[in-house]
């Protein structure tokens, strides 16, 4: 993976010791908390509800054991014993505090990570396919490029103050693993007829408020225009976003009001005046940033497919667990491996510190010392041998890290919701946590199939539930928590953007209602094969609408 230069190392030192002097004087009261808001953002520190929340950067979801470990010590001396993955590929720390925020930015400055530009309006973490460089499936590593964007986003005093927020994300498969199709741009890495690589662009696409599906605006963009074309599009944005109400300040708002022919055209003027200039990627560059994802030396392993197969003749819950959490890998004698963090009765996300540590060990010892962090957040161990499959799950069993859940009911994405964030509406987790147990039973789970759940504990969706098969978001209603279902959602290669089902129900009716939906889903599916999404775009939402409120009327 991508290591640190000598600018890098003196740059986010300097950050460091800056940030430091900030908190001193904070502390002091020298520095008032409005005007210390501005600068703890910049360095990743938010005022939740009840502490300073931290949020560290893990560009393109990918790091080493070393980092991981690192991770686990913040937790263990700074925090609670714990950290929260969340659906940018990044990690929280909800409850630092804030005279410990500088020593734990120089912790993470020794093992090569930080906390710049994981909030405000700038370039946020670019994310990418967790399963990126080992995907079976994948035309090319889309890693190198985020890198390049990574750099050339970092501190840019162009874009350092943009109308809001902007995120990145790209992938390199036919299988969209990154929900490019709703970000403010989405790159898909792939070859044209002549084998040449390049990106089709997608603009304008986003969760919150407004969610909006983005606009493909090139099919085609060669990899040498990437930083031109992505300028030329940020440049549009940050002349023409709303900065006058914050609610219509992202690109998506730009693209719908101006039009997604018009915004091409002033996208493509500004590219042509940008494309033969210094952004332009030499073919040396782009290979050399390639040289840091060059996959490990994978010995042959053939053995593996017939140990594989005789343990799992041999042991159900592993059998299960391979079924769910393990993927093709490019090599043969290779699988990736999902590490479920949705433990049943579980928080979405967590992890211990004793967890996080035991993934670096297994990381070492079976994983060529690569793991990932996904947008679904579950762990990755890209790189297993076949034949190390069965100690690794053994290992992994030991800390309650085999769910066999990945893609299932349970394999739920929250936010962390009322329990934490000063912009929630309503709890997240323990919605999150009571689905998990009601659907928790193995058997249960595996006749329902692929499906997936997905909660926000408000419009800011940062759950992402407008893209779940079904969506959860709650909302304040007579100083009470009611949560409103969506249905149809989906972040894939064919995104959607989920219909809201009907009136929301209360916390305790949740588990119900979902469980209606569920129930309807099997009793109209064509065969256990059909999954549900494939199911609901169907038959729409009405056979839905029936079983939970029983007329058009009750619905309302």
């Amino acid at each position: 993976m991508y290591r640190y230069d000598e600018f890098d190392h003196a740059f986010v030192n300097a950050r460091v010791a800056q940030f430091r002097d900030q908190v001193g004087r904070r502390l002091s009261g020298e520095l008032t908390e409005d005007a210390f808001k501005p600068l703890r953002l910049m360095n990743g520190v938010y005022l939740q509800l009840h502490a300073y929340m931290l949020r560290v950067a893990i560009p393109y979801g990918t790091l080493n054991s070393r980092q991981m470990r690192t991770l686990a010590h913040i937790a263990r001396k700074y925090d609670r014993g714990y950290g929260h993955f969340t659906t940018r590929q990044n990690i929280q720390y909800n409850w630092p505090s804030l005279s410990d925020t500088p020593d734990i930015l120089m912790d993470l400055a020794s093992v090569e990570m930080h906390a710049i530009q994981t909030s405000g309006n700038c370039i946020r973490n670019v994310t990418a396919d967790h399963f990126a460089g080992a995907a079976a499936d994948e035309v090319a590593d889309p890693r190198p490029y985020a890198e390049i964007l990574r750099q050339w986003s970092s501190v840019h005093p162009e874009f350092s103050f943009l109308p809001r927020k902007f995120k990145i994300a790209v992938t390199g498969a036919p299988a969209d693993r990154a929900a490019i199709q709703v970000h403010d741009i989405g790159l898909h890495l792939k070859k044209d007829e002549a084998g040449r690589l390049g990106f089709a662009v997608y603009v304008g696409g986003g969760q919150g408020r407004t969610p909006m599906v983005a606009k493909k605006i090139r099919d085609f963009l060669p990899e040498e225009d990437l930083l031109s074309y992505v300028t030329a599009i940020v440049r549009v944005y940050n002349l023409h976003g709303r900065r006058d109400n914050k609610y219509k300040a992202r690109i998506k708002i730009l693209v719908h009001e101006t039009g997604t022919e018009e915004l091409t055209r002033q996208v493509e003027a500004e590219f042509a005046e940008l494309r033969d200039g210094e952004l332009k990627l030499p073919d040396a560059d782009i290979r050399a940033i390639e040289t840091y994802f060059a996959p490990p030396a994978l010995p042959e392993r053939p053995e593996g497919w017939a140990d594989l197969t005789k343990e799992r003749k041999s042991d159900a819950g592993f059998d299960a667990w391979v079924a769910r959490n393990v993927g093709a890998h490019k090599h043969p004698d290779y699988a990736t491996v999902t590490i479920s963090l949705k433990p049943i009765g579980g928080i979405p996300g967590d992890a211990t510190d004793v967890q996080m540590d035991r993934v670096a060990d297994l990381a070492e010892r079976y994983a060529f010392d690569e793991i990932r962090v996904s947008h679904e957040q579950n762990l990755i161990l890209p790189h297993v041998a076949r034949a190390d499959l069965k100690a690794l799950y053994d290992a992994l069993l030991e800390e309650e890290l085999a769910t066999a859940n990945a893609g299932l009911i349970t394999d739920m994405i929250a936010c962390p919701g009322l329990d934490y964030c000063a912009l929630a509406n309503a709890r997240s987790i323990p919605v999150a946590q009571e689905l998990s147990i009601r659907f928790g039973s193995a058997a249960r789970q595996a006749e329902i199939g692929d499906l997936k759940i997905k909660i926000s504990g408000c419009i800011n969706a940062c759950g992402h539930h407008h893209v779940g098969h079904i969506g959860l978001l709650g909302v304040e209603k007579k100083g009470g928590e009611l949560y409103q279902i969506t249905l149809g959602g989906s972040g894939d290669e064919n995104t959607s953007i989920g219909e809201i089902i009907g009136r929301g129900f209360e916390p305790e009716k949740v588990p119900d209602a979902v469980e209606t939906i569920v129930d309807t889903y099997i009793g109209l599916r064509l065969s256990p094969a059909e999954t549900f999404i494939e199911a609901y775009r169907r038959v729409g939402p009405q056979p839905f609408k029936t079983a939970l409120y029983g007329s058009a009327a009750e619905a309302a």
